[in-house]
C-alpha cells in the first residue's frame, strides 16, 4: 500500500485534477487504508497462482477470466494502468493489454513475484527498487514513500515523537515491528527478553500487530511500549535510534531513506526476497542479518543490547544505512507514468495512443 498511495499522492501533486482508482480485494488493508486517503477504491476476487501441481490448476483459467472481465469494467476508459504486483495485478495487466491501455510495473522485492513477471512482459514501462531485479526492461527507481517519511528529519522530531508514545526524550529506544500483521517470532522472543532489556538501560516500542498485543513487564526500568500499530510510522521512526524488523522491500527502503539503522530478521518464507532486500544495506554496514530461528531472547541480549547501548556504533550504522535510501522514487515513478501515458504504449506492439489531455485523467492502479 505504501508505493501506491505515494504515487497516488505524488500524481496528485502534478495534476491536481487527475482521478485515481484503486483496485484492490475486499479483505486486504487496502480496504482501509485506500479510502482513509481519499482515493476511490473498486474491489474484485483475488487470483491466487498455484505454486504446486494440483486441483486448483484446473480451475485457473476459469478464475482468473472472471477477474480479468471484472478489471476490465474498471480500467475502460483509463489512460494508464499501473500495477504493483498482487493478486489483483495479473488480471489489470491483461485488461490493459486488451484494450491498449498503457501499463507501467513497479516491483518492490529483489525477486519479482509471478504478476509483475507477467506484467513486465506486456510493457516497456517497468520500475524497480533494487538494480539487482530480474525484469526485462527494468529501471531502477526506487521504493516510492510517503512525503511523511521521505520528508522525516528525526532528529527535528525526536522528542515530540517519543513523548507522543510515552517514552523518556533521552533514553536508547528500540523499535519492534513485525509490520501491520505483526510477527510471532518477534513478539514472542522480545516479551521473553524484555525485564533484560529494561534492566540495560534502553526503553522499547513494540508494534506487535492487530491482535497480537502481550502485557508489558511492569515494575521500575525504561518504559515498554507495547501497541498494536502505529497510523504514523513516521514518528515511530523518529523515536528509534535502532530498529528490528522484517526486510520486507518497504521497510528496508524506509529505514535507510530515514538513515535508521536495523537488525533484518527475514521472513524465511515466499522465494526468499526479504533476505535479498537486506543485502545491500547489511553489506554497507547499515544493519546486521539475524534467521529467524536464531531470533531467541538469548541472541536478543547478547547481538541487540551492546549494539544499541554503543551510541558510536549505531551513528556510523545510521550514517551507513542512509547511504543506501533515496527519498525521491515517488517522483521517478510518476515520470514514468507520465512517458507512458505520452507515448501511449504499452508493449512492443502498435497500440490506441493518448495523451495528457485537459479533461479528468483516470489512472488504474492495481
Amino acid at each position: 500500500m505504501s508505493p501506491l498511495l505515494a504515487l497516488a499522492d505524488c500524481l496528485r501533486r502534478r495534476h491536481p485534477e487527475v482521478e485515481i482508482t484503486a483496485l484492490g480485494t475486499a479483505a486486504g488493508l487496502e480496504s482501509r487504508l485506500v479510502p482513509a486517503r481519499g482515493y476511490r477504491l473498486e474491489t474484485m476476487p483475488k487470483v491466487v497462482f498455484p505454486r504446486r501441481p494440483g486441483t486448483d490448476v484446473f480451475s485457473l483459467p476459469g478464475r482468473l477470466g472472471g477477474a480479468v472481465r471484472a478489471a476490465d469494467r474498471v480500467v475502460a476508459g483509463a489512460d494508464v494502468v499501473v500495477g504493483f504486483g498482487g493478486y489483483v495485478a495479473s488480471p489489470a495487466y491483461l485488461a490493459a493489454r486488451r484494450r491498449g491501455i498503457p501499463i507501467v510495473v513497479h516491483e518492490q522485492n529483489a525477486r519479482p513475484g509471478l504478476a509483475n513477471k507477467l506484467g513486465a512482459r506486456l510493457t516497456r514501462h517497468v520500475g524497480v527498487t533494487f538494480d539487482s531485479t530480474p525484469l526485462p526492461h527494468a529501471q531502477v527507481v526506487g521504493m516510492p514513500l510517503r512525503r511523511e517519511i521521505a520528508d522525516l528529519d528525526r532528529s527535528a522530531v525526536r522528542e515530540p515523537a517519543r513523548e507522543s508514545f510515552g517514552l523518556d526524550p533521552h533514553t536508547p529506544t528500540l523499535l519492534v515491528t513485525g509490520g501491520s500483521l505483526g510477527a510471532k517470532r518477534l513478539n514472542d522472543a522480545f516479551a521473553v527478553a524484555a525485564p533484560q532489556i529494561r534492566a540495560a538501560g534502553v526503553q522499547v516500542l513494540h508494534l506487535c500487530g492487530r491482535g497480537k498485543e502481550f502485557p508489558p513487564p511492569i515494575g521500575e526500568g525504561p518504559a515498554y511500549v507495547v501497541r498494536e500499530y502505529a497510523d504514523r510510522m513516521e514518528l515511530a521512526y523518529a523515536a528509534a535510534d535502532l530498529v528490528v524488523a522484517r526486510s520486507g522491500a518497504n521497510t528496508v527502503c524506509e529505514l535507510t531513506a530515514v538513515g535508521l539503522p536495523a537488525v533484518y530478521v527475514p521472513l524465511p518464507i515466499g522465494n526468499g526476497e526479504q533476505r535479498v532486500n537486506a543485502t545491500d544495506v547489511v553489506g554497507a554496514g547499515g544493519g546486521l542479518l539475524i534467521d529467524d530461528t536464531d531470533l531467541t531472547p538469548a541472541r536478543i541480549l547478547s547481538d541487540v543490547m551492546p549494539l544499541i547501548t554503543d551510541a558510536d556504533r549505531v551513528r556510523d550504522m545510521a550514517a551507513a544505512a542512509a547511504s543506501c535510501g533515496r527519498r525521491d522514487a515517488d517522483e521517478m515513478l510518476t515520470d514514468m507514468v507520465e512517458r507512458a501515458v505520452a507515448q501511449g504504449d504499452g508493449d512492443d506492439r502498435p497500440a490506441v495512443h493518448h495523451a495528457l489531455r485537459p479533461r479528468r485523467r483516470r489512472a488504474a492502479r492495481p
